[in-house]
């Protein structure tokens, strides 16, 4: 990871999970020099690890893709809550940090960051109050958030005026769809969200209009992207509809949508947005950096299968994140119980046996996982793998999973380490959850 001036986080020791018992004091940027190996069992299990050329890969391919269909990331920070991987996604030319919550915006800020696209409403006294102080204390400081009612304008109006904010906030009007999580529902309801803006005496500013289009499932793959460019349509459709009413007081208009499911379709759409005001689209992925090896690959190869842009990027993503954990008992026939559970691993869906090692073997590398193991449930701290009569593995032996849902396995671990291809540890990230 590249250095910045940010503060590096508190020093690692044995109260960290995936850290040695005898640790103490160990700064981030000297874990590379305790020459530790995840192989050579240097450290507690479970662990989890994420493969350094993978995450850097990941990065790379991201700026590639936005910059051959010419548009903007500001990657969702709330998959990693890590500044070091924010650093990473910055460098590689991310326009501004994606958050989602007022602790997520606070973390930002106490480490530096100085452009916020909150892909949310900003709702409550001290969220509100925390944001124009930061706004009225620091002129370079930008910030964006959503609005999908006039009840929440008159709330941050009210707030920025007490405060005597000379400035405006920024907001993009949210865009929903029946069944949905937030946004307006219709074309007309946005509107009405936008006049309220437009008549807030500059109190507020509209830049843009948003959507969320990753919830959007139908009965096949072709018919998900039926409903998701149906939805980005209605995005479009306010956004023009704002236009035609003069009601943006920002250039160029934020158009934006895109988690890490759809980025594709929305790169397409927007680039026919029709409006005649200079646009920029903003895409909001967060779980590209480190990928999966389920959820998002299944979705990854829909997007490949449908858009030819992604098909001519090489490789594409690959999975950076393992968890590892040791069999710790074989105590039935075809049954074997490994040392994580859903303390420390996503279970929306089911992580997947990839790779195992036995420690004193003389194996320099993890070996694939034999067919016909998998996981079939997960308790608090154990981890059922079914397992055929032939399997090789042995009490004491180690497990690779991979996972689904990079932001659900990322929120169990303050400390992640940073491994090369023989699982040498050569840093270690906090996360701020």
């Amino acid at each position: 990871m590249s250095a910045t001036n940010r503060p590096a986080g508190a020093p690692l020791d044995g109260c960290d999970k995936g850290v040695p018992g005898n640790a103490s004091g160990i700064a981030l940027q000297d874990v590379a020099t305790q020459h530790w190996n995840i192989l050579r069992e240097d450290l507690p299990l479970p662990v989890a690890v994420l493969k350094q050329a993978a995450v850097l890969h990941n990065s790379r391919w991201m700026r590639t893709f936005v910059e051959k269909n010419d548009v903007t990331l500001a990657p969702h920070g709330k998959t990693t809550m890590s500044p070091p991987l924010f650093d990473m996604q910055m460098a590689d030319g991310a326009w501004s940090l994606t958050l989602a919550t007022p602790h997520q915006v606070q973390v930002a800020r106490c480490f530096g960051y100085s452009r916020i696209f909150l892909a949310n409403q900003l709702v409550g006294r001290s969220a509100i109050e925390f944001v124009v102080s930061e706004l009225r204390s620091d002129p370079a400081f930008e910030f964006y958030c959503l609005v999908d009612s006039t009840e929440n304008i008159e709330q941050l109006v009210r707030a920025a005026r007490s405060a005597g904010l000379t400035r405006p906030i920024s907001v993009l009007v949210e865009m929903g769809y029946e069944g949905g999580r937030t946004g307006c529902r219709s074309i007309e309801e946005g509107l009405r969200v936008a006049r309220a803006v437009s008549a807030s005496a500059g109190a507020l500013r509209l830049c843009g209009i948003e959507g969320f289009e990753g919830l959007l499932k139908g009965s096949s793959p072709e018919d998900s992207a039926r409903l998701v460019e149906g939805f980005l349509d209605s995005v479009l459709a306010l956004a023009r509809g704002c236009e035609a009413e003069s009601l943006f007081g920002a250039v160029p208009v934020l158009l934006s949508a895109g988690g890490s499911t759809y980025f594709d379709l929305v790169a397409k759409k927007f680039a026919a947005s029709g409006l005649s005001l200079l646009t920029r689209t903003v895409l909001r992925s967060g779980c590209y950096l480190t990928h999966d090896s389920l959820m998002y690959t299944a979705a990854f190869e829909q997007m490949r299968a449908r858009s030819l842009g992604v098909t001519g990027l090489g490789e594409g993503l690959v999975p950076a994140l393992e968890v590892w954990a040791y069999v710790q008992s074989r105590p039935q026939d075809g049954l074997a119980i490994a040392t994580l559970g859903k303390r420390d691993i996503s279970y929306d869906e089911l992580p997947v046996p990839l790779a195992w090692f036995r420690p004193g073997s003389g194996d320099v590398r993890p070996r694939a996982m034999p067919a016909l193991h998998r996981v079939t449930r997960l308790s608090d701290q154990h981890c059922f793998v079914r397992i055929p009569p032939d399997s090789p593995l042995a009490v004491g032996d180690m497990i690779a999973f991979g996972i689904s849902h990079p932001c659900l396995t990322f929120d169990k671990w303050r400390v992640l380490h940073l491994v090369d291809a023989e699982y040498n540890v050569t840093g270690s990230i906090r996360t701020y959850f």
